[in-house]
Parts: C-alpha cells; structure tokens; sequence
C-alpha cells in the first residue's frame, strides 16, 4: 500500500515538473492539402482542387485571344446541396484566381450586393434577368455563375461491422454574355467520395 501511495505521488510531482503538458493545449499551423480528410463531406481540399480545376477549364477556353481583359461580374454559386456550405467562397476563389491571371478584370462585388439590395432581391434569389440587367449597370461584358449539387448514399440495415457513405458533388460555373444573353462557357468538376467507419461512433 505504501509502494502504490509513493508511486502516485511520483507521479503527481512529476506531473507538476513538467507543467501538465499532457493537459495543455496544443496549436500547430498544417498544410491544407496534407490534413486528413475523415468524412465524405465537402471540405477544404475541395475547396482548393475544385477551384484550381475550374478556373484552369475556364482559362483555356476564356476569354477569346481577341479580347483584352474584358470585364467580368461575379454573381456567386448556388448552393443546391443538403449542407450549409459556403459557397461565396468558391465563387470568390475562383474569381481571384481568374483576376490573378491578368486576362480578366472584375467588377466591385460591393456594388453588386448594393444594386441588388435596391432592386429588393438577394443574391441566390435573383433572376437571371436582373443579374444581366445590373451586369450591365455594373460595365461588365460577362457574368460568371454558378451552382453546386450534390448527391449522398447510405449504406442500409443489413448486418454488417463498418458503414459506408458514398456523396457525389458537382461544381458547374458558367460564363454569360451579357449583351446577347448567350452562354459562351460551361464548365463542371466533379467529385465522388466514399467513407467507411465502424458502427460503433457513426
């Protein structure tokens, strides 16, 4: 009984000796494209393929080798998913990667939420028709949009130790001019992801 009393108060000391560093918290900056991705869900490595992936197809086809930077509204992704995602992330992403290129010019996206607050509509809600008309106010030639979907399956009842969950992501972006009404660009990414865990902790 004194052996166990001596050793937890060994213990104890040193626990005191090295500050309770088991206890402490602990904070380290990682690589967003090294973290681990545990769920079948959208994350941030979604975040950074898809918009590298999108805006190198719209690259290569957009704009036409006769234009010089025209200018070009970003009018946001819908997000057509079950989730609450972000999605005015990816748009502004995308559109900074695009400006980032040097062949595209952007309008101020404070202005566009201020011309659509006027006209009383909110940015997933808008028309196309009112997106073109304040396009057009704004001095854009184009207008980029887009949506996400997204499609998820369960494994059923059956017995068995781990379950599966497969979910299916698209990512379309659209280019629209705004002086036709033409659609000059559609690109889409897409993304299948499976994850398994055991059942118990699902």
């Amino acid at each position: 009984m004194k052996t166990l009393s001596s050793l937890f108060l060994a213990l104890f000391a040193l626990t005191l000796l090295t500050g309770c560093a088991a206890f402490r918290v602990s904070v380290k900056d990682v690589d967003p494209n090294d973290a681990s991705t545990l769920t079948a869900n959208y994350d941030q490595k979604d975040l950074i393929s898809w918009t590298d992936e999108m805006t190198d197809l719209i690259l290569k086809q957009f704009p036409s080798a006769e234009e010089k930077r025209p200018i070009l509204s970003d009018f946001g992704i819908q997000n057509r998913t079950k989730q609450h995602l972000d999605t005015q992330s990816l748009a502004d992403t995308i559109s900074g990667k695009l400006l980032d290129s040097g062949k595209v010019q952007l309008t101020n996206t404070a202005r566009r939420d201020e011309l659509l607050r006027e006209q009383g509509y909110q940015l997933q809600n808008a028309t196309p028709e009112s997106r073109v008309a304040i396009g057009k106010q704004m001095g854009a030639k184009y207008m980029l949009t887009g949506s996400l979907t997204e499609i998820s399956n369960r494994s059923g009842r059956q017995v068995r130790v781990s379950k599966k969950e497969d979910k299916f992501f698209m990512l379309t972006c659209e280019i629209t001019d705004l002086q036709t009404g033409l659609i000059v660009l559609r690109k889409q990414v897409q993304r299948m992801r499976r994850a398994r865990k055991p059942i118990i902790g699902w």
